[in-house]
């Protein structure tokens, strides 16, 4: 369970990253890092002793996490984020090698010891670095880039070591099918109007000799029709024959694994039958005025379907198993009404299929993500919201009543309405939101209803790329929780969850 390193929770500090990082530089070697430090009082924790607070997915989930009407943790936890690039004079900045590492914990969590997400107790002395990104790029001709070794893997055509965080966030598929990092080789190709990106990552390799590995394929494809509006679509192909094998820790990854499990998607009952799968997923998306600096209006959005098919093998011969067929759909519009970024109104609408009896039809019909087989490798975070769906502002607790847009396989539909308004432009700013969310099946003694979520937020800058920042975040439970299935066997509905944090913040170059 130590193995659960919350990688992908690290994204939405690179936002601020790629602000400051030019594309081009004089310098052969950069360091640039990101620290980030925060207080929580909450109600959720988890209550197993083993995980020490290293909770990934959903809440009530078999990461044991739950509520209390009487309990309050508080604690504080630290990041940093180092960043080093090396692009040397010889190649003409056609060659770099990039390099990011993290170092989290908790405060008094532990000390001489060995693992990730721990280290603060007192004398520390504790071996905690974690490798997030370790690959090269080439520039073999202008406008091309390759990229090999572990890397970032996201659902955009976008550069990721390029393009604001922020962009990907709200765009393409804003990484709720593949927000992680993976080994591979990918190519893309960027000019004024178009880009496409395709890539193979070796997501697990298992035993060298047989063939039992995990590979995933993609193609990406954005077109600019003019200066505020871009479609595009594209084709991910997973190869899964790793039958469960490897993943965090003792839990496995696929669609079979406790791993899906723990991150809210839907497990497959396969139980120790082996089993193979092949699934691809079509989409298409769209957005208009990305930066919100074209126009008063902004919007995105996408369509994306999964279909597959699995075999399993109870015996000496395979035979066919459940197929699978599902989608999702995400809509996000929003209006500018005064000077800044931050003085906008916007609406963000998740819908996602269900399914009401999983495979007793042998067909799934509802979605797959990256979350089957990453530990979170799919995120859901730039929505407003802190508690219905996870928020990015986290270190070793990444927690939600939603972690996977399948919800268990359930399926989703939801809305999050916030407003922002820069008080002081680009120094004081304010948001205020509130969500709605329901499951699109029924789970056995429970209802559609998962709840409504208001919160809060208050950021002041203390100067360049630092910040302090306050949040709240209040999450009614619906009718949802009602089953056992999904509260985690708890009798009668638990108590509703709440967070409040402050954080520090520092981008430091």
């Amino acid at each position: 369970m130590f193995g659960l390193g919350i990688q992908a929770q690290t994204p939405a500090i690179y936002n601020e990253l790629n602000e400051a990082l030019p594309e081009e530089s004089n310098k052969e070697f950069q360091f640039i890092a990101y620290f980030y430090n925060h207080v929580i009082n909450t109600n959720v924790y988890p209550t197993s002793d083993f995980l020490k607070g290293q909770v990934v997915g959903r809440l009530f989930g078999q990461n044991t996490s739950t509520t209390s009407d009487s309990l309050r943790p508080m604690y504080f936890e630290q990041r940093i984020l180092p960043f080093f690039f090396y692009s040397p004079k010889l190649f003409d900045g056609r060659v770099t090698l990039r390099a990011s590492f993290e170092i989290d914990f908790t405060w008094g969590d532990g000390s001489y010891s060995t693992g990730g997400n721990s280290g603060g107790a007192i004398s520390s002395d504790f071996v905690n670095l974690q490798t997030q990104n370790l690959e090269v790029e080439l520039i073999p001709v202008k406008g091309w880039k390759v990229n090999l070794g572990l890397q970032r893997m996201y659902d955009t055509p976008y550069n990721p070591y390029t393009t604001f965080f922020e962009k990907m966030l709200n765009t393409s598929y804003r990484l709720n099918y593949w927000g992680t990092d993976a080994v591979g080789v990918s190519v893309r190709k960027d000019n004024d109007f178009s880009s496409f990106k395709a890539g193979f990552y070796q997501l697990y390799e298992n035993a060298i000799q047989l063939d039992d590995d995990v590979q995933l394929f993609e193609f990406n494809y954005r077109r600019r029709l003019n200066t505020k509006l871009n479609i595009g679509g594209s084709v991910y192909y997973i190869r899964d024959r790793g039958n469960g094998q490897g993943g965090p820790s003792i839990i496995g990854q696929g669609l079979n694994s406790t791993l899906a499990v723990f991150n809210g998607a839907y497990r497959f009952p396969f139980g120790s039958t082996n089993y193979k799968s092949d699934i691809a997923w079509l989409g298409g998306y769209f957005s208009y005025n990305d930066d919100i600096l074209s126009d008063n209006l902004f919007a995105s959005g996408y369509f994306n379907y999964n279909l597959g098919s699995t075999h399993l093998k109870p015996n000496e011969v395979w035979e066919k198993g459940p197929t699978i067929g599902g989608f999702g759909s995400n809509l996000r519009l929003g209006y500018r009404y005064d000077q800044t970024v931050n003085d906008i109104v916007w609406l963000d609408a998740t819908y996602t299929s269900g399914d009401q009896n999983g495979i007793v039809d042998d067909k799934y019909s509802g979605v797959v993500t990256g979350n089957s087989w990453g530990t979170p490798a799919a995120l859901h975070v730039n929505h407003g919201g802190y508690l219905l769906f996870p928020h990015a502002n986290v270190v070793n607790r990444y927690i939600a009543a939603v972690t996977d847009i399948s919800n268990m396989g359930l399926g989703i539909s939801a809305i999050h309405v916030n407003a922002s308004k820069d008080i002081i432009p680009h120094k004081f700013s304010t948001k205020v939101g509130m969500a709605a969310g329901w499951s699109n099946a029924i789970p056995a003694g429970g209802g559609k209803f998962i709840g409504t979520e208001i919160n809060a937020k208050l950021a002041y800058q203390l100067g360049v790329f630092m910040s302090v920042e306050l949040h709240a975040a209040y999450l009614n439970l619906g009718n949802f929780y009602d089953s056992s299935i999904v509260n985690g066997g708890i009798d009668g509905r638990p108590a509703n969850p709440y967070t409040a944090f402050i954080s520090f913040k520092w981008l430091m170059f």
